[in-house]
């Protein structure tokens, strides 16, 4: 599926962008991390509902304020 995609981005996107150029070698590398780290970060919360339910079926309700604590810990550094 390769091809050519067009993207608007506004300023602080493009900003941000040449920022990151330096480190992935060009704007289309940059892109291609940002959604790869997209998908993994879309793998990782499908996984942790997964367990969630599991956990829930296994041992009753989680308690949705461990929850949260634990995602400030872990998922918001």
């Amino acid at each position: 599926m390769n091809g050519t995609t067009t993207i608007r981005l506004n300023d602080e996107d493009r900003c941000l962008l040449a920022q990151l150029v330096p480190e992935y070698g060009d704007q289309s590398s940059v892109i291609r991390h940002g959604i790869r780290r997209l998908a993994e970060e879309q793998a990782q919360r499908v996984a942790l509902r997964s367990l969630l339910r599991d956990w829930e079926a296994e041992s009753g309700p989680v308690d949705e304020d461990m929850v949260a604590e634990m995602q400030q810990r872990y998922y918001n550094r």
